[in-house]
C-alpha cells in the first residue's frame, strides 16, 4: 500500500468551510452528494443494478431518477464485469460514470475491470488517457448476511497501484469524499458500510464543500494512546474511547484514516509520537491487512517513540458465521478493542 505521505496533517475534517448544515443519515449525505454532482456536470451518471426504479437496494439513489432521468440514472443487467466494464469505457472516453455495485462482495466478479484495465488505463496510455471513473460498493459484517456476503477486501483493493481507496465513517465524509472521488480525474472506490447507512451527524450543505482525498482526520483527541481505524471500526474505536475514559481514566486519541490509498501516515505519526502507543483496527482479516501495513508504517517512523509494540484488531481469520453468538465473536468489538488497549497500556 506504499503511497505519498500526505500534508499538511488534518485536525478535522477540511474542505471548504460553511455555516450551513443539516443533520441526515449516512445514506441521505451519499444521496446528496450524488445529486450536487450530477446538478453540477453533465458527464457525471449512475448506472448499475436497480438503482433506478427500485432506487437503489439501500436506497441511497431514492428519488435521482426522477430528477435526472433514465439517461444519467442507468439500471443495469445482473453483470457486474459487464456493466464496470462499460463504466471503464464512460470514463475513459471523457465521462464521469458513478458505478454503485450492490454489495463489495459481488465485486470480485469484476476485478478484472478493476485492477487490470481502471488502474492501469492511465500507466499504460502514457498519461494521456485517463479513466475519471467512481466505484461505489456497501461492505462491512454484523447482519448475519453470511461469509460470501460479509467481507471487507479493504486491503486487497488498497494494494492495487492506480487506484485510490476511500472508507467514510460519518455522514459528513460520506458527502464530502464522494464528492471529492466523483471530480478525482483517476478511479477512485469509495467504500461504504452496511450498518453505518442509518447513522445520522451534521452535514455541510455547501455544494462545494468536498473532504480532500488522502487526508486521516483526529475523530478524538487523547494522549494515553492512539486508535487507528476507518469506516465503521472508526465507529467502534471512538465508542471504546468513551469506555476507557469513563472506566480507566484513559485519554485515547482516535484516528479516522478516511482514505486508505493515499494513506496519510503523518496524520497517524504525529499523533503515536504524542501518545507513544498505538492500536490499529480493522474489520477485515488482519493478515496482509490494512492493520499489517499500518504496524509496519508505525513501526518504521516512530520506532524511538514507541513505549509497547503496535497492537491489531481485526476480523477472525475465518469465513463468518451465520450464528449469530459465533459471528458476534468473530467480529472485532467494542470488547476486544478494549482488552487491546488495555494490554497494551499494561493495565490488568
Amino acid at each position: 500500500m506504499s503511497a505519498p505521505l500526505a500534508s499538511p496533517r488534518a485536525r478535522q475534517s477540511p474542505g471548504r468551510e460553511s455555516s450551513a448544515s443539516q443533520r441526515m443519515t449516512y445514506r441521505e449525505a451519499l444521496r446528496l452528494a450524488l445529486r450536487e454532482e450530477m446538478a453540477r456536470d453533465e458527464r457525471v451518471f449512475l448506472m448499475g443494478e436497480e438503482v433506478g426504479l427500485f432506487e437503489g437496494a439501500y436506497k441511497v439513489s431514492a428519488g435521482l431518477l426522477a430528477e435526472f432521468g433514465p439517461e444519467r440514472v442507468r439500471d443495469t443487467p445482473i453483470s457486474e464485469e459487464g456493466f464496470l466494464g462499460a463504466g471503464v469505457g464512460a470514463a475513459m472516453l471523457g465521462q464521469r460514470p458513478v458505478v454503485e455495485i450492490m454489495t463489495l462482495n459481488f465485486l470480485l466478479v469484476a476485478m478484472d475491470q478493476v485492477v487490470n484495465h481502471a488502474a492501469k488505463v492511465r500507466a499504460m496510455f502514457g498519461g494521456k488517457v485517463g479513466c475519471p471513473l467512481v466505484i461505489r460498493s456497501p461492505g462491512g459484517a454484523g447482519n448475519q448476511l453470511t461469509a460470501q456476503h460479509s467481507q471487507s477486501f479493504e486491503g486487497w483493493l488498497a494494494g492495487t497501484p492506480g487506484l485510490k481507496v476511500l472508507a467514510p465513517a460519518n455522514p459528513a465524509d460520506a458527502k464530502g469524499l464522494l464528492k471529492a472521488a466523483i471530480r478525482d480525474e483517476d478511479p477512485v472506490l469509495v467504500l461504504e458500510n452496511l450498518p453505518i447507512y442509518k447513522e445520522k451527524g451534521d452535514v455541510p450543505l455547501d455544494p462545494e464543500h468536498v473532504t480532500p482525498i488522502g487526508r486521516a482526520a483526529i475523530a478524538r483527541e487523547g494522549t494515553d494512546i492512539t486508535l487507528v481505524a476507518h469506516s465503521f471500526a472508526t465507529v467502534r474505536s471512538l465508542e471504546v474511547a468513551e469506555r476507557l475514559a469513563e472506566r480507566h481514566g484513559v485519554s485515547a486519541e482516535v484516528v479516522d484514516l478516511r482514505s486508505l490509498r493515499p494513506l496519510d501516515v503523518q496524520t497517524v505519526a504525529e499523533s503515536v509520537v504524542k501518545t507513544s502507543r498505538a492500536v490499529c483496527v480493522e474489520e477485515g482479516w488482519p493478515s496482509y491487512g490494512v492493520t499489517a501495513e499500518l504496524a509496519a508504517r508505525i513501526q518504521s517512523a516512530c520506532f524511538d517513540d514507541l513505549d509497547a509494540p503496535v497492537e491489531r484488531v481485526g476480523m477472525a481469520e475465518v469465513p463468518l458465521p451465520y450464528a449469530k453468538s459465533l459471528e458476534l465473536a468473530a467480529m472485532p468489538g467494542v470488547e476486544r478493542i478494549e482488552a487491546a488497549v488495555l494490554h497494551t497500556l499494561g493495565i490488568s
